[in-house]
């Protein structure tokens, strides 16, 4: 796979205190395989869907245990200019461009509204191996209190164009590459607890939403929001037995018209 455009999601990865708990749930839940642990690299570990690196889990580094999550990296040509666009339009770099050996190079950042993400510069790693197949990455979402400041911060650091929703229901936008929708953006509404922070939403494709939910469930997950059918496909909102939240999407099971959506300049 060629390197991703820039602004592109191009992998994901989370931290587990238990490791060993977040593979078994996870290749239950997604059907994923891992390899071996890379101690030189922090016992970091690839998930595979069908062969195809797919996501990474790592136990968290000595002072950095705290809740579980979700990280979804976004792709750029140059890590350093990435990261001086960051803090340029407000938002905060939590860890500046650092190498890691050849595969590339990594940093973390926090938008305004407060959601975290990655910058991955790729190196002999260039991300996902397959995207919306089973078990793989399929879109993400900013969830977000300060709609306004992701709005002007994303554009502004990844090229992006966007679109609105037009739904009295919901605020939700759609940013995208050229003709490409690469990341959701919608606002928290008061369902959520004022204790959940802004967080960037990953959802990954499962052939059967009902039973993905079914076998989460079971194994310990806590089901948050559906399962819901949508234009996009039937899906749920889901955390894992550690506390990280995640969706599944069935794209095959689709219903209703796709939204109107109009320009944003």
């Amino acid at each position: 796979m060629a390197v991703q455009p820039e602004g592109t999601p191009c992998w994901a990865d989370a931290m587990f205190s238990d490791v060993e708990g977040a593979k078994i749930f996870y290749g239950d839940v997604l059907g994923w395989t891992f390899g071996e642990s890379s101690s030189a690299f922090g016992n970091y570990t690839q998930a595979y869907a069908d062969g195809k690196a797919v996501a990474a889990v790592v136990p968290p580094m000595t002072g950095q245990e705290g809740q579980s999550a979700w990280c979804l990296y976004f792709a750029s040509p140059d890590a350093a200019a990435t990261a001086t666009a960051i803090k340029d339009n407000g938002g905060e770099v939590l860890m500046e461009p650092m190498q890691v050996g050849e595969f590339g190079t990594m940093a973390l950042a926090r938008d305004p509204g407060g959601a975290v993400f990655g910058v991955w510069q790729a190196g002999i790693h260039e991300g996902f191996e397959a995207t919306a197949v089973p078990g793989a990455y399929a879109w993400a979402e900013v969830f977000t209190r300060d709609p306004e400041k992701s709005d002007a911060f994303f554009p502004a650091v990844f090229r992006y164009t966007a679109q609105q929703v037009e739904d009295d229901a919901v605020d939700f936008r759609i940013f995208s590459l050229g003709e490409k929708a690469v990341l959701g953006r919608m606002k928290m509404t008061d369902d959520f607890p004022p204790e959940v922070p802004p967080y960037i939403n990953v959802y990954f494709t499962v052939d059967d939403c009902d039973a993905a939910v079914a076998k989460a469930t079971e194994r310990g997950g806590i089901l948050r929001f559906g399962p819901m059918d949508s234009p996009f496909g039937r899906f749920a909102a889901l955390s894992d037995p550690q506390g990280a939240s995640f969706s599944v999407l069935d794209m095959g099971t689709t219903q209703g018209d796709m939204p109107r959506m109009t320009d944003v300049s």
